[in-house]
């Protein structure tokens, strides 16, 4: 087998677990028969399964980025890189509260994001990789945006669950979703650790932007989109704190800072290497 299969495989069968197991959640949590609406909690097997995929996943992500000798990066590896850290938290939580309802949509996009470096195998190579202040500027932005991605997806469920109850309902896919005080609760959890960890970031960004590159951080699309979400995630969390603000407010100022956040990084990738094929 060619070594470019090879380092292909892990992805499309991380990307046919995650898609197969989607189908699995919806036909079993999603799909409405003549059953009971009261649906069973995630399965043993079933955490198997999801973590065999992130496994596999994680093995094609670190076998592409650093395989060669140093650290190779690129729009599709970061998009599956997000979602497969988005899944693993997704999946540790799982123990804490009853999440399964949420596969459905979860899944299908983490098999998107699986797939998407080999439909998109280009990698350009990252300067100043080894230095300690890139790697914690590295890490705390991957760890940011793959929890704002998660929160994001609450956010679209919660806005789903309240529709559904306001219209009272009552369906298998709605009694298979945790309540929503749960998932409120849990949103903003993980929008307070992730506002904390992209604060970090950018902190790290412009304080080792000068030692790294030898020049300060630049204002471009990028750094003023990233400055941007920020404002907005901390206006949430003042406005959560000072005003209570919670339902549909709370969920639109999430996903218009996850959005800006997408176009500071993701954005700006997506032109430059899949529409101009810059590298």
């Amino acid at each position: 087998m060619p070594d470019i299969l090879l380092h292909l495989l892990p992805h499309v069968v991380s990307s046919l677990l995650y898609a197969a197991m989607g189908v699995h959640f919806w036909q079993t949590r999603w799909r409405e028969s003549g059953r009971s609406s009261v649906t069973l909690p995630m399965q043993g097997w079933e955490r198997g399964v999801l973590l065999g995929a992130l496994v596999i996943q994680g093995f094609g992500l670190y076998e592409g980025l650093f395989s060669a000798g140093g650290m190779r990066f690129s729009f599709s590896f970061a998009m599956s890189l997000m979602l497969w850290l988005a899944v693993l938290i997704y999946w540790l939580e799982s123990f804490r509260s009853r999440m399964d309802g949420l596969q459905p949509m979860v899944l299908p996009l983490a098999a998107l994001g699986a797939l998407s470096p080999a439909l998109f195998p280009q990698l350009r190579v990252v300067a100043h990789a080894g230095a300690w202040g890139f790697q914690l500027h590295f890490l705390t932005a991957m760890l940011a945006y793959s929890l704002f991605t998660l929160s994001a997806l609450h956010a679209i469920f919660m806005g789903f669950a309240e529709r559904k109850l306001h219209q009272r309902e009552i369906t298998r896919s709605l009694a298979s979703l945790p309540p929503i005080l749960t998932m409120e609760a849990l949103l903003f959890r993980m929008i307070t650790i992730a506002f904390c960890l992209l604060t970090l970031a950018l902190i790290s960004g412009v304080m080792f932007s000068e030692a790294i590159f030898g020049k300060a951080m630049a204002l471009d699309h990028k750094t003023l989109f990233a400055f941007a979400s920020w404002g907005i995630f901390a206006a949430l969390l003042i406005g959560r704190r000072v005003y209570g603000w919670r339902g549909r407010v709370a969920l639109r100022w999430t996903l218009a800072g996850f959005l800006v956040l997408l176009l500071a990084y993701m954005g700006s990738r997506f032109v430059a290497e899949v529409l101009l094929h810059r590298y």
